[in-house]
């Protein structure tokens, strides 16, 4: 493992997202000088108004898609509209985002010599035809669906990873994450974990697409954060991907049945069709991880889900349905 104690002036794309604005927390917890950029497409002002003031943050409006010019010792490159619901809104753009932005990110990196963190998802996998994904596995994806955008723009960012990293020699860093839930999702990005848990809060039905057997694993977002610090404390020679999540499997109703029960909500179950390419098994093989890293996560679902329903009482009780 490298040293990962010595401060470094770091660059994170998508900062103000969900994702993002957590990870900025731990690298200046760490006591690195932190840039945010992001466009606030979906990435939010609230997830990072706590860092106003801090010497050590600075934050930039800036779209992916253009070229960034700035002097950092590393990059995490996390820029990209994440839910169903965001990236069908403008998915030639959600598709530019992931490509454009992973050309201008890797072109930075080599400018500057830098090691380069890619966000990749376990949607790369597409409706898999292996149970559990395992690293090696090349996928299940139709390229032409309503998904395609989001599900092969990550998957041809991966591409541009690695023929930088043979072509250029560049040090690459690629995690596939599995759904994470925690506190900072966007209450309304159609997500599941939110979606049931707002819908619980305000007292209205919790609607689950197909039958509900469908299967998902879990990550709670600090635990995630926490496979994001191993894994670019590895070594140069070490690139990845390697799966991030929760191997534990529920299924969406089940999940359901569990914010009913926390919440106390007197929420019924409604039934809507399944849309197009859901796929219906998820779980993250993370023998890699383990392994190489020493990572797995350690919160359980019911605490991780508590944490995030305290998040959206909070939300909800100020009155904020959309945050800036």
């Amino acid at each position: 493992m490298r040293n990962y104690d010595s401060c470094k002036r770091v660059l994170v794309t998508g900062g103000a997202g969900f994702l993002g604005s957590h990870l900025i927390d731990r690298l200046l917890d760490l006591g690195h000088d932190v840039v945010c950029a992001d466009n606030l497409f979906t990435g939010s002002k609230r997830n990072i108004e706590h860092l106003h003031g801090n010497p050590r943050f600075e934050f930039m409006r800036h779209d992916v898609t253009f070229p960034l010019y700035v002097e950092v010792d590393e990059i995490w490159n996390l820029a990209c509209p994440a839910s169903p619901i965001h990236y069908s809104h403008d998915p030639v753009q959600t598709t530019k985002t992931s490509v454009h932005g992973a050309i201008n990110m890797l072109g930075l990196a080599k400018r500057l010599g830098c090691p380069i963190f890619q966000a990749s998802t376990s949607e790369v996998y597409g409706d898999p035809s292996v149970h559990p994904q395992t690293e090696d596995y090349w996928g299940n994806v139709n390229p032409i669906g309503p998904r395609s955008c989001y599900d092969e723009g990550k998957r041809c960012a991966e591409t541009l990873f690695f023929d930088y990293h043979r072509q250029h020699n560049l040090d690459i860093k690629v995690a596939r994450i599995f759904n994470t839930y925690g506190p900072r999702m966007h209450p309304n990005d159609g997500r599941v974990v939110s979606n049931f848990i707002v819908q619980a809060l305000r007292g209205e039905d919790i609607t689950i697409y197909g039958e509900g057997q469908q299967t998902r694993s879990f990550c709670y977002v600090d635990d995630l954060v926490s496979g994001f610090l191993k894994l670019m404390a590895t070594e140069p020679g070490f690139t990845g991907p390697v799966n991030l999540g929760n191997p534990g499997e529920f299924t969406i109703r089940q999940l359901a049945e569990a914010v009913i029960e926390l919440t106390g909500a007197g929420s019924k179950l409604v039934f809507r069709p399944l849309p197009t390419d859901d796929p219906m098994q998820r779980q993250p093989d993370i023998t890699l991880a383990r392994s190489t890293l020493g990572w797995e996560p350690t919160v359980q679902l019911d605490e991780g889900l508590r944490r995030t329903i305290a998040y959206f009482e909070e939300l909800l009780s100020l009155g904020s349905r959309t945050p800036d």
